[in-house]
């Protein structure tokens, strides 16, 4: 099985706003000369050779031109046009799962094809991005071949055990990519007397005639291309190690970039998810409390110093990161445990409240209003860590042959992902049968689930496609030792680099139901660079802190699903990513739009240039546009008629007047009203996240439908109404 492109309009979009900008530059051959030491005598094939003509790409615009084009490209996108090339960084936005590879691939080609640009550098910032990248160069080669008429481009993964790879990179005349991790350029390579730690890449190699790898690189005058810059470049020395590579320009593509250079394309989360380009997200939670029945609180101490005290474990909420944790905290009399936990769900409506705090001696104590009393050391609430985890996995399996039952006649293969921090949970050698307890736990939930009678069709319809067979439908992606054991792993390590390229080159295996393997367990320091389109419930099982974002968790899945011919599936009902959390589903949503607020992005935030590009035609036909000093004019309007703070926020009056039809903008902008409204609302929606609990089955009522009243009222209705879907309606 191989998966299939097609061109999106957004993608193209965003590669135009990068190639427009060198709009007017002419191709033209430059030449650099590489010259050879030939008292190298280790170099046999040099012999006789003086130098080697180097190929490098040659910028025919100037600064003023391309500041002109930048400018015309972000007022066509909306965005706040540049006042300087900042060096000629430009910047892409794209929320996860949309492409951005993608994207970055179709550029470097387009740029040839249009301005003959052919030498290019990805940088990335860890392991599991470069196989990321270096896959989906793969899976997407013959896809861009076809697009353009076969044109030859390499390659290559940066190895400082291949030194001469640079050389053909620099020499070639064909498009020549390059993919580095900024760990392998960024050490003392301006420190002479560090010269002996410095990355092999600025140190003189025989393999390059004496020549510095960085020297021959820089000579090319490249395009640097980073992804996730955010990680590459957040210190001076990562910043003079790209600047070591002489760039051209640098185009910097994120979802979270904490540096905005010129900015010139933006696809937001919310315009992801609102447009059906990822996934849509909904949260099954399985929380400690739920399955304590009770809110968790212990007494660790009391005290009568400066009045009676007391100090208790409970579970506090983060405002600043909106993670929920053990923490402790003091309390007095007539204190609510709500309001110290900063409103954690779990003690809302509880009637937590500290009643009395005995402190005599041998009977200290605390008790609350609702009755619950602790002596020191007691607990309320604590929780079988082992029926938590067990509860977790069993829904993960229930919610994935939930979809099966839908899903598998559409040829869409359903996979689900488990993510743990020890990796002898799933396989223990201490055992004779190396099981861990979740694969245990795993094996024997699957097994009584399968044979409920709701999964009936399963069973005898689709038994061809999957498995009935817990032992085959699960495995394990882990780095090995020299042994060949599963072992526990930062991320980081080379044994994880094998692990990623397992992960990567089972990518399109897995999709296809010739693969029974449907439920994969990774470890959670693999949370990142990778991503598998039929990945429909991401669950994480943890022991110690979940060091694992929500936008990591839910970034492994957010691509639209495939079906068996590789063809991606629009329909956004067959697009739902759950997330099996260990917390309430309000806790995980807040923290997401935490989240990506910190990584600047704001819900319902109204900038001055927000209006621009809204365009009304006339009655001949022309088109009249908001510029960006139009568009501030109305921000500063709306801000001293409070339809709008001065931070952007949309105020109430807004919404009153715009239900009442009182809403209105100045005489010269009035014609603009409906188009503005619009624009402002689309700004303030957020990410919906649904909660799975409340889900409702709802069954067709045939007599309803088939009843003549109601075909009378839908042949009335049906030619103009456009019914909006909501969750009872699917």
């Amino acid at each position: 099985m191989k998966l299939k492109f097609v061109d999106q309009p957004y993608q193209t979009d965003a590669v135009n706003a990068i190639c427009d900008i060198f709009d007017g530059c002419e191709v033209k051959d430059s030449l650099f000369t590489i010259e050879v030491d030939n008292h190298n005598k280790l170099n046999f094939d040099t012999e006789g050779v003086d130098y080697f003509i180097g190929h490098s790409n040659k910028l025919s615009i100037d600064d003023f031109t391309m500041l002109d084009n930048v400018q015309n490209i972000q007022e066509r996108n909306d965005i706040q046009m540049a006042k300087n090339l900042q060096k000629r960084n430009f910047t892409i936005e794209m929320e996860t799962g949309t492409g951005k590879t993608y994207v970055y691939t179709k550029t470097i080609l387009e740029l040839n094809k249009r301005y003959g640009f052919t030498k290019f550098i990805i940088v990335v910032p860890s392991i599991a991005i470069k196989e990321g990248v270096n896959s989906s160069l793969n899976a997407t080669k013959e896809h861009f071949m076809e697009k353009y008429d076969n044109v030859v481009y390499n390659y290559f993964v940066y190895d400082s055990n291949h030194l001469e790879r640079i050389r053909e990179f620099a020499t070639s005349t064909n498009i020549e990519i390059m993919i580095i991790n900024i760990d392998a350029f960024r050490k003392s390579f301006t420190d002479p007397s560090k010269e002996t730690k410095a990355n092999l890449i600025h140190r003189t190699s025989d393999k390059l005639n004496g020549n510095k790898p960085i020297d021959l690189i820089a000579g090319t005058n490249p395009i640097v291309i980073i992804d996730e810059p955010q990680s590459v470049d957040g210190t001076k020395k990562s910043k003079e190690a790209i600047a070591s590579l002489n760039p051209l320009c640098t185009l910097r593509y994120s979802a979270t970039h904490k540096e905005m250079y010129d900015l010139m394309y933006r696809l937001t989360p919310v315009d992801a998810y609102q447009e059906n380009l990822v996934k849509h997200i909904e949260v099954a939670s399985i929380t400690s409390n739920e399955a304590s029945t009770k809110p968790y609180v212990k007494l660790l101490s009391v005290s009568e110093k400066n009045g009676f005290s007391c100090r208790l474990e409970i579970y506090v909420n983060n405002k600043k990161t909106g993670v929920i944790d053990k923490k402790t905290v003091t309390a007095k009399t007539r204190d609510d445990l709500w309001e110290l936990s900063n409103e954690v769900d779990y003690y809302k409506d509880h009637n937590f409240i500290v009643d009395n705090i005995d402190c005599f001696p041998g009977e200290e104590s605390v008790s609350f209003s609702n009755g619950e009393f602790l002596n020191i050391g007691d607990v309320i609430g604590n929780v079988d860590e082992t029926a938590l985890k067990r509860a977790q996995i069993r829904q993960t399996i229930e919610m994935h042959l939930n979809k099966e039952i839908h899903y598998t006649k559409q040829g869409i293969k359903v996979l689900s992902l488990f993510f743990i921090d020890e990796v002898s949970k799933y396989r223990d050698y201490s055992r004779d049968d190396e099981k861990g307890d979740y694969q245990r736990w795993f094996e024997e939930e699957y097994t009584k689930l399968i044979q409920l009678p709701k999964y009936k069709k399963l069973r005898e319809e689709y038994g061809d496609y999957i498995s009935l067979d817990a032992a085959e439908v699960h495995d394990g992606y882990f780095a090995q030792d020299g042994k060949g054991r599963v072992k526990n792993s930062s991320g980081t390590t080379n044994d994880d680099e094998t692990t990623y390229q397992l992960i990567m080159k089972d990518k399109e295996r897995l999709l296809s139901f010739d693969e029974p393997i449907r439920f994969i367990f990774s470890h959670s320091a693999l949370k990142e660079g990778w991503d598998n389109p039929n990945v429909f419930q991401v669950c994480t099982l943890v022991e110690t802190k979940d060091t694992m974002t929500k936008r990591q968790k839910i970034g492994r899945g957010l691509r639209i699903c495939v079906n068996q011919n590789g063809e991606r599936v629009l329909d956004s009902k067959f697009n739902t990513l759950s997330v099996i959390a260990n917390e309430s589903y309000k806790d995980f949503a807040s923290t997401l739009q935490k989240e990506l607020e910190n990584d600047n992005f704001k819900f319902g935030i109204i900038e001055p240039i927000s209006f621009t590009g809204i365009a009304i035609k006339q009655y001949d036909g022309t088109l009249i546009e908001l510029s960006q000093k139009q568009s501030e004019e109305i921000y500063n309007y709306l801000v001293k008629n409070e339809y709008m703070t001065s931070k952007g926020k949309i105020t109430n009056k807004y919404h009153q007047d715009k239900h009442n039809d009182k809403f209105v903008l100045p005489e010269q902008y009035e014609s603009f009203t409906s188009k503005v409204m619009k624009r402002i609302d689309n700004l303030s929606r957020e990410i919906e996240i649904k909660d799975a609990s409340t889900k409702v089955a709802v069954k067709l009522n045939k007599e309803v439908q088939l009843s003549p009243e109601f075909v009378s009222l839908w042949n009335k209705i049906k030619q103009m109404v456009l019914c909006q879907e909501k969750g009872l309606l699917k």
